[in-house]
């Protein structure tokens, strides 16, 4: 792949990953097509896949290498997320050998090493693997067992063995430090990269340069200026096909311990001594663990949990969630929740964070809000000026990935009179950027070892932690205090009374 050009796009200090395998279990699944192989292709293109390389992919029935690959070749046309160069991914997927292997069967698992070892010495990798398990998470621990194992984990010579796990990493407190037990049994904390794709969004990973990089923003990030922070990921989709693992797992369980609290430690972590990841990926944990564990009652009052019936979002006709396939008839499952949360730290004592996340909304939106203090208003009074707008930081990450700050500025005119407006910047104007999936930096990061992106066992612990009261208390209430919301709509009624007990209301969202 040496002679594919670089993309203007692409920083010039990007070093190539060293020679590896790229060995995929859940080869022939949806994440793998819709995802992983786009964003290697995204990668080939830009030249930051390393010269000597291979793509393993395992699947529990075995298909020949051809057939993987047009399947693999199909995937990708359909989604890809820039014109695809038939050479490029054509010298891509030259790099694909299909193999069988299951953990219900450990002989498997031999050959899978013996095939591998072939490989890399036939590709010169060199004999730096790393494994992404793309499977339904019940096949974590019998796959890293079984690597583990055979030795396909062994760090030896100078060669490294990473391992990526997706989400969901457990369903509650005591399942998450199982796995991360049993996983550390087979392999030391720095290789393993649990996956969240959030953190690959380019504006994501902007929060961090937004605050620390601008001495406009960081001595104003705390609680003498702030008011309050929403984070909202708000779905147009329903649950589709994923009835039987969405009715198992639900709202809180799929989207607030990952996605919402990566946002939210990275808007709220102190500043970490160095930009590496041992110091960044502690403060992370760190502000997580100082999340206010609710009691039993604290944890009704300050949540709401709703599930959507049938309605239409454009021309898309939804039907109760209640109704979807693999779904129980009488399910008390939330497919929507809305979280008040505070942070036991010097910081952010006193100012609540609103976290709210649903399926089957009028407006898909994922964004961070802060909402900063109101000026006095003393100085206005002898004017005509009756109130002042609120003034509002917004990183937004979907579907528009940009910041917008809001403030308050005189209308012209000769009396004195005041409006909000916004001040707007976003990427794909300003940057020339290609489109990405957003696991292009994560794959990227994986392949030169650079875990700064990726939770720790405690960062992930300490997210279950706060989210155990929640789920422990709507186990112990059953159907009582959920709500129901029309498909479309912005979700249940209760989502504003939460902020407006307090004398808040949510932000609006466009």
């Amino acid at each position: 792949m040496t002679d594919v050009a670089p993309h203007p796009d692409r920083l010039s200090n990007q070093r190539k990953p060293d020679p590896c395998s790229f060995v995929i279990f859940g080869v022939t699944g949806d994440l793998t097509h819709r995802l992983v192989i786009p964003a290697l292709y995204n990668l080939a293109a830009t030249d930051l896949l390393p010269d000597k390389f291979c793509v393993v992919g395992v699947a529990r029935k075995g298909t020949s290498n051809d057939a993987l690959r047009d399947s693999l070749m199909k995937g990708l046309r359909q989604f890809a997320t820039r014109p695809v160069d038939d050479a490029v991914a054509k010298r891509l997927l030259e790099c694909v050998t299909s193999i069988e292997a299951n953990p219900r069967d450990p002989a498997s698992f031999d050959r899978l090493r013996e095939r591998t070892e072939k490989l890399e010495a036939n590709r010169s990798t060199g004999g730096n693997r790393l494994f992404y398990l793309a499977t339904p998470p019940d096949a974590f621990l019998p796959i890293s067992r079984e690597l583990g194992r055979t030795g396909l984990l062994k760090e030896d010579g100078g060669r490294w063995r990473r391992l990526v796990i997706e989400k969901p990493f457990g369903t509650d407190l005591a399942s998450a430090k199982a796995l991360n037990a049993e996983l550390l049994k087979i392999v030391d904390e720095h290789q393993i990269y649990r996956i969240d794709h959030y953190l690959g969004k380019e504006t994501v990973q902007n929060i961090l340069v937004l605050r620390f990089a601008n001495g406009m923003f960081e001595p104003i990030w705390n609680r003498n200026h702030i008011d309050h922070i929403q984070i909202t990921v708000d779905e147009k989709l329903g649950v589709g096909h994923r009835g039987s693992f969405y009715d198992s797992t639900g709202a809180l369980r799929d989207m607030v311990p990952n996605h919402l609290f990566q946002l939210l430690s990275l808007v709220a972590m102190e500043p970490p001594a160095r930009f590496d990841a041992h110091a960044v990926r502690s403060e992370k944990a760190e502000v997580l663990a100082a999340i206010q564990t609710q009691s039993e009652e604290d944890a009704l009052r300050n949540s709401i949990r709703g599930q959507y019936l049938g309605g239409k979002i454009g021309d898309t006709v939804i039907e109760d969630y209640r109704k979807t396939e693999d779904v129980e008839p009488d399910s008390t499952t939330e497919t929507y929740v809305a979280l008040k949360l505070n942070i036991d730290n010097w910081r952010w004592a006193g100012i609540p964070f609103y976290l709210r996340t649903g399926k089957a909304l009028g407006t898909k939106r994922t964004e961070v809000a802060i909402k900063f203090k109101q000026a006095p208003f003393a100085m206005f009074r002898c004017t005509p000026v009756d109130r002042l707008s609120q003034n509002y930081l917004v990183i937004s990450v979907e579907p528009a990935e940009g910041i917008m700050l809001q403030f308050n500025t005189k209308v012209p005119g000769p009396t004195i009179t005041i409006d909000g407006v916004e001040m707007k910047f976003r990427y794909k104007d300003y940057f020339k950027a290609e489109p990405s999936t957003g696991y292009e930096t994560l794959i990227y990061d994986c392949m030169i070892g650079d875990n700064i992106l990726f939770q720790r066992a405690d960062s992930v612990e300490a997210g279950w932690q706060a989210v155990q009261p929640f789920l422990d208390a709507w186990k112990k209430a059953g159907a009582k205090g959920r709500e129901f919301y029309k498909a479309g709509s912005e979700g249940p009624a209760g989502a504003d009374e939460l902020l407006k007990r307090d004398g808040r209301s949510w932000r609006k969202l466009g």
